[in-house]
């Protein structure tokens, strides 16, 4: 309670300056020149840039005689691969932290319009890798460099203490004078809430002088003779790390450090330090070492007070709970934790995802070994706390026997999880509510019947979003795949409006027939012998060839929590049952699997508002609530339907 205080305290006293610098960067509107990067036209196809010069250095490595090798050139492309690597390992940390909640700095959103922004955070190590190949070989004393030397190490640390960051102190200062920072320096600043590589986000002029700066130490060491392969990684790895480290939007430098040392306060930044600087504008303008702040009275007066109470915040507690799972081994990347802008579009498969096996790979041997769920997303919606987690197990095992008894083991966890946690709603997504699986989350009421917390397999909105995708006027459907507890509930439905619908298998007529016996008085169900309807309901395990069969024209509408592959050009597609989440839902900054931008499953948004409606009971095994109930109270509260015509 006294740490939830302090922080409500420390946030009263920071609002007013906030929002200060909010209006401030909303004035930034003059790009200045050398703005965009000079590769931007290329797109995707930028990296071709370096391929000249990597080829080069490698042929040259490997032709040359052992004496004339320099080692120092070749390793230049390989240390650019290490350095993109780093800083992805603490992209996706930092967002699992901030996920979590566990001493996260400030609690606003990321949108997807950050996300964009920030996409091209490689841009800086594509121009350093150019300038480095054009200095090993422009630069006398650049080359064949060797692998350690103590001095030029030292040289190094001690170059950058001094000049590089004094200069950059008043750079920086420079940068925030309203000429240089409505033409420059906003750019960086409209990143409030800063992820790791918000870091390095800066125009290509700021980028050029940055460059210049951390190049002292560099060519001092080159024109004295004392560089080496270790000094040049060394420095660049170390700038890499504490750029990463100021803007990660987690604390976790403990008090006892500066405790311990008190002098290192001056020479070392936190998380919270820098993290102020971007929510209050005019304060903490030092490089890495606070030092110059002290020196000339620009330290934040509340800097040591964020630095405690961002320490002792502890992890989020989530009203409501989505559980969902991987898909495809390259989903890994698609998940919010991956790679940032590929979770910001929807999940396609992308040719040049071969070229990462070895890690995807990794990522399939890990999750199998470390086998527990882990938190991807965090939102806030009308005052609740919403979390995503997701269990780690792809597609293609849940269609495994010998597998479901290690998956319902996982969500049997995340329910108990949860339960302590005190969360009032948890939603199976995916394949997790499967009736082989787990009696569409049936089993877990059985095993504990006193759960506190409401378990929902979202069947009720899922079918009225499927009900409310048949264009009006329609009379008959086809409803093809796997017959299903929303199958069903949509067969009930659509024979209580006296709406035809014709099946095209025995089988599946003969247990739709049994469940609609009651209401079916006019024969709306039909046992099929031919394809042609225009609107088509799709479940699971429709065939290609059936598909195939099916008019021009005709109107796809899946009721599976998967897509089914479009190999028609000559007809219509829904997405999976989904709506478009409101506005005011905060920290949206990637899709739901294939789904659009700020488009969420039906199944999740159920979840959402049986916590926002207060209901009490379950919606799971053969249990189903109102169906109409649940798509008003989905629209009462801001969701609306996907519009088809929009990709």
């Amino acid at each position: 309670m006294i740490n939830n205080i302090l922080s409500f305290k420390l946030c009263l006293e920071l609002k007013p300056r906030f929002r200060q610098n909010q209006l401030f960067i909303s004035m930034a509107s003059r790009p200045g020149i050398l703005t965009d990067w000079p590769w931007k036209p290329l797109g995707s196809f930028k990296y071709v840039i370096l391929a000249p010069w990597a080829f080069h250095s490698t042929y040259s490595f490997l032709t040359a005689d052992e004496k004339d090798r320099d080692l120092s050139n070749f390793l230049i492309f390989p240390f650019l691969l290490l350095r993109m690597l780093h800083n992805q390992i603490w992209i996706s940390y930092s967002r699992y932290r901030t996920a979590k909640g566990t001493n996260r700095i400030v609690d606003k959103s990321i949108e997807f319009e950050q996300v964009d922004r920030e996409k091209d955070w490689d841009d800086q190590i594509l121009f350093n890798g150019i300038l480095f190949y054009l200095g090993a070989a422009k630069i006398p004393g650049a080359s064949h460099l060797p692998l350690w030397r103590t001095d030029g190490v030292i040289m190094t640390a001690l170059i950058h203490a001094g000049p590089v960051e004094f200069l950059y102190y008043w750079f920086h200062r420079a940068l925030h004078h309203h000429f240089l920072y409505s033409r420059y320096h906003s750019h960086h600043h409209s990143s409030i809430v800063t992820e790791p590589i918000t870091s390095v986000i800066h125009p290509f002029a700021e980028h050029i002088v940055y460059f210049m700066l951390f190049s002292i130490p560099l060519l001092t060491t080159i024109f004295t003779g004392v560089a080496s392969v270790a000094c040049f990684a060394g420095y660049l790895i170390y700038v890499d790390l504490m750029n990463n480290m100021g803007h990660c939007n987690f604390e976790f430098i403990p008090k006892w450090v500066f405790s311990a040392f008190p002098p290192l306060k001056y020479l070392m930044y936190t998380p919270s330090f820098h993290s102020l600087h971007h929510t209050q504008f005019r304060t903490n303008y030092s490089l890495f070492m606070p030092f110059y702040d002290y020196v000339y009275g620009t330290m934040d007066s509340s800097t040591d007070k964020l630095h405690e109470t961002s320490l002792e915040k502890k992890e989020d507690e989530p009203e409501v709970v989505h559980l969902t799972h991987l898909t495809t081994p390259e989903s890994i990347y698609h998940l919010r934790l991956g790679f940032a802008s590929f979770a910001s579009q929807p999940y396609a498969t992308k040719w040049f995802m071969w070229l990462v096996w070895p890690v995807t790979l990794w990522s399939m041997t890990w999750t199998w070994i470390y086998g527990r769920t882990f938190v991807i997303e965090r939102n806030r919606f009308k005052g609740l706390k919403l979390q995503t987690v997701a269990i780690p197990k792809y597609k293609a095992q849940y269609s495994m026997k010998w597998q479901r008894e290690s998956i319902n083991s996982l969500i049997d966890e995340a329910i108990l999880e949860a339960e302590a946690k005190g969360t009032k709603v948890l939603s199976l997504g995916l394949l997790n509510q499967g009736e082989e699986l787990n009696g569409n989350g049936e089993l877990y009421i059985q095993k504990y019947p006193k759960l506190n917390i409401r378990i929902v397999d979202g069947t009720s909105l899922a079918v009225a979003v499927v009900l409310n995708s048949i264009p009006e006027g329609t009379t008959k459907v086809l409803l093809t795949g796997k017959i299903s507890k929303i199958a069903q509930f949509i067969n009930w439905k659509l024979c209580e409006r006296r709406i035809q619908v014709a099946v095209t298998s025995e089988t599946a007529y003969k247990k739709l027939k049994k469940s609609v016996s009651v209401i079916d008085t006019g024969h709306n169900l039909i046992l099929s012998k031919t394809y042609d309807f225009q609107v088509w309901l799709v479940g699971d395990g429709v065939g290609e060839g059936e598909l195939l069969k099916a008019p021009k024209a005709s109107l796809f509408i899946p009721f599976s929590q998967l897509p089914a592959k479009k190999l028609r050009t000559d007809c219509f597609y829904h997405s999976t049952p989904a709506m478009l989440a409101p506005a005011s839902l905060e920290n949206v900054d990637s899709c739901e699997n294939w789904l659009p931008r700020r488009v969420m499953s039906a199944w999740r948004v159920a979840g959402i508002v049986h916590a926002l409606e207060g209901l009490k009971e379950h919606e799971c095994g053969s249990t189903m609530l109102n169906s109409d109930a649940a798509w008003q109270a989905a629209l009462k509260h801001g969701f609306q339907p996907v519009d088809p015509r929009k990709p």
